[in-house]
């Protein structure tokens, strides 16, 4: 936009230059051609009545030496013709040029003519000017100069030079001027464009500065700041609101659930027991989506703090901890990657919270005999954590859906989870300035691949991989 800006100003200030430059360079060629013909008239007028005299008399000695001379001092040939157009008496190097037979033509109808008008550096040709000599009122003949016009070429194209240096410095100076006044004017525009990226980035406390350029962008940046303040409250109250609610609702559902559990042993008939179990389940579904609403509002509040996190022992940890719950599933579970170091930067407990949920995804779906493989590699300048699973996989419309809250599949809507684990693996990897993809896998499964930014080293207070049992985040 700063170049469309300096352009716009740049070609009006050319139109303005060229508009004013081009009368006053024609102006000044005319007015130097005008000086020289003036000059040349007065020496054709004094030639012409010095000429009158010498035709009646024959006598034209005295002529013939003053045009001479004229022509040894000035270098400017002229000529006294009769009205048959035979020279009289001439210059010694005299020889008829362009435009001469179209000036006697008029000095000999009685009339004095001066020509060109003006003199261009471009055109060729000399400044031609012819007296008619007048005896009583009868034209005996005409008094013709052919002056060259080689110093006024060279005076206008001085001239000409000189405007176009000017124009130039004028040119360099709008430039200038155009530049500061675009960065003046464009100033809070990008630095606005530089905030809305940082706040898209998560740096919600971002604000532009609103004493920078125009009054009217002075107004927009203070306008934006307090839309920012306003939709920072709003998130945050959305967020507290959701961490609250998820954690007040414990103590009654657990009082709910203790409460329910003691009506068990007043239940005699079958059904009420059956139903009295549903209930217990129910219950328990409930807390569990409590616990994971509690952990998406942690993860969506977290600010974007960075740790370097050893990602090879963070998935063989998290293997270790899955592992007996696939063995219990009849899912072998497995790490294949080899035991070297890749360092990842990323936010708190992304990567382990990001592999509980698909580590717990593939198990749960893969079913009985099934397989689930976590690698870690290497690649595009980070590091890759792919966990790939033989279950039934997801269709291309599912997958674009997978990170939705609360989705879940069609035809998995009965099994255990509230539809929330990878909703907070790709808050956590997109606060980490990760990735998070999925794909069906070949033959038939899904490969979910997770990708973080690479630290350039590891430090000393590299965050250790968690231990413990899974975290059921899905």
């Amino acid at each position: 936009m700063r170049r469309r800006l300096v352009i716009s100003y740049l070609l009006l200030m050319v139109l303005v230059l060229v508009a004013l430059g081009t009368p006053l360079a024609a102006t000044l060629a005319t007015r130097e051609t005008d000086r020289v013909r003036a000059d040349r008239l007065a020496d054709a007028t004094r030639f012409a009545s010095l000429a009158g005299p010498a035709l009646r008399s024959g006598t034209t000695g005295p002529l013939d030496t003053e045009l001479n001379s004229y022509q040894e001092l000035y270098g400017i040939d002229a000529a006294v013709v009769d009205r048959d157009r035979e020279v009289v008496v001439g210059s010694p190097n005299w020889r008829p040029a362009l435009g001469t037979h179209e000036a006697l033509d008029v000095a000999l109808s009685g009339q004095q003519i001066s020509g060109p008008d003006s003199v261009w550096p471009w055109v060729d040709g000399p400044i031609v000017v012819a007296v008619p000599i007048n005896d009583g009122g009868e034209v005996l003949g005409a008094v013709v100069i052919a002056s060259p016009a080689d110093a006024v070429r060279r005076t206008v194209t001085t001239w000409w030079l000189l405007l176009a240096g000017l124009g130039l410095l004028a040119v360099l100076a709008c430039v200038l001027t155009a530049f500061g006044l675009a960065g003046w004017v464009l100033r809070p525009i990008t630095e606005l464009d530089a905030v809305t990226h940082e706040i898209a980035e998560g740096d919600r406390g971002a604000r532009v500065q609103h004493r920078l350029g125009p009054p009217e962008l002075r107004r927009l940046a203070a306008s934006f700041n307090h839309m920012a303040d306003v939709v920072s409250d709003v998130m945050d109250r959305q967020r507290a609101f959701v961490a609250h609610a998820s954690h007040q609702l414990r103590n009654p559902l657990t009082a709910l659930r203790l409460r329910v559990e003691e009506l068990g042993p007043c239940l005699t008939d079958p059904q009420g027991r059956a139903e009295h179990q549903l209930a217990l389940e129910e219950t328990d579904r409930l807390a569990l989506l409590l616990d994971a609403l509690l952990t998406l509002a942690r993860a969506e509040r977290r600010e974007n703090q960075r740790v370097v996190v050893e990602a090879t022992a963070v998935a063989t940890s998290r293997v270790a901890a899955w592992e007996p719950l696939a063995r219990h599933r009849s899912v072998a579970l497995r790490m294949a990657a080899d035991p070297v170091p890749a360092y990842a930067r990323t936010v708190p407990t992304a990567i382990d919270q990001a592999l509980d949920a698909l580590i717990d995804n593939a198990v749960k779906f893969s079913g009985t005999g099934g397989e689930v493989t976590v690698t870690v590699a290497a690649r595009d300048g980070g590091v890759e954590l792919e966990v790939r699973d033989t279950g039934p996989g997801m269709t291309r419309s599912q997958l674009g859906q997978a990170t939705e809250r609360f989705w879940r599949a069609p035809e998995v809507q009965n099994v255990d989870g509230a539809g929330l684990g990878l909703t907070i693996a790709a808050v956590l990897v997109d606060a980490s300035d990760g990735r998070l993809t999925m794909q069906p896998n070949s033959p038939r499964g899904l490969v979910a691949t997770l990708w973080f930014p690479a630290a350039a080293e590891a430090p000393a207070g590299a965050e250790q991989p968690a231990a413990g049992l899974p975290s059921r985040v899905a």
